[in-house]
């Protein structure tokens, strides 16, 4: 399985931006996928995940300005990202939620940087 995180980039604080996460290979079916993020301190945190039935989580700091979902094709995971705040800069990697490993892994990932 191959992983390609994009959609990142510079962006002013209020902006938005959507992160798209691909996998192939082995026809891949996205099921419990997270998004994650490594910041300038090298902790790689949760910020959203969801279920192959839909069912979503985010972190206290995200919600109702993020939206995860899942593309049609079922190979895809989107991170909607809305009024962003310069603390959520950080680099964005997605991973099966049951991996060990999260952060710089699966993907190279997606940097985002938003300037206050």
């Amino acid at each position: 399985v191959q992983v390609a995180e994009s959609g990142g980039g510079s962006v002013q604080a209020g902006g938005s931006l959507r992160l798209s996460c691909t996998f192939s290979g082995f026809g891949f079916h996205v099921s419990d996928v997270g998004w994650y993020r490594q910041g300038p301190g090298v902790k790689c945190d949760v910020i959203s995940y969801i279920s192959g039935t839909g069912v979503s989580y985010y972190v206290d700091s995200v919600k109702g300005r993020f939206t995860i979902s899942i593309g049609s094709a079922r190979n895809t995971v989107y991170l909607q990202m809305n009024s962003v705040q310069p603390d959520d800069t950080g680099r964005y990697y997605c991973a099966p939620v049951v991996s060990s490993r999260k952060c710089d892994y699966w993907g190279r990932g997606t940097q985002v940087t938003v300037a206050s």
